[in-house]
């Protein structure tokens, strides 16, 4: 099998929670590509959460099923080898929402 490295081109478009429930929740977010393989498909299921100690969270798209009874989540993004390669994911997702927060208090 052969594969093929090509730069990441994505945006990250925010959904803020404006009801504020559940609480912690700031906003939704979806990756969107704008190139390679994957330009023009979007990838939704993440959410960006305000931690309760501080700092911010991001969680991955999940699906949820049941196994005698208790709720179990199957995530749906996932390591190849090396689950820290989720990290710099996660890290671009919380500075694009920084970003997003800069942008929304410099307008208003």
């Amino acid at each position: 099998m052969a594969t093929t490295r090509t730069p990441a081109q994505m945006t990250v478009k925010f959904f803020p929670n404006d009801k504020g429930n559940p609480p912690g929740k700031l906003a939704d977010a979806e990756i969107h590509f704008t190139g390679g393989p994957l330009g023009g498909l979007k990838l939704i299921g993440f959410a960006v959460w305000e931690r309760k100690a501080g700092g911010r969270n991001v969680t991955f798209p999940a699906r949820q099923y049941s196994v005698n009874g208790e709720r179990r989540s199957f995530a749906l993004l996932r390591p190849i080898t090396d689950p820290a390669t989720q990290d710099a994911l996660r890290d671009a997702i919380i500075d694009a929402y920084n970003d997003y927060e800069l942008a929304l208090a410099e307008s208003a």
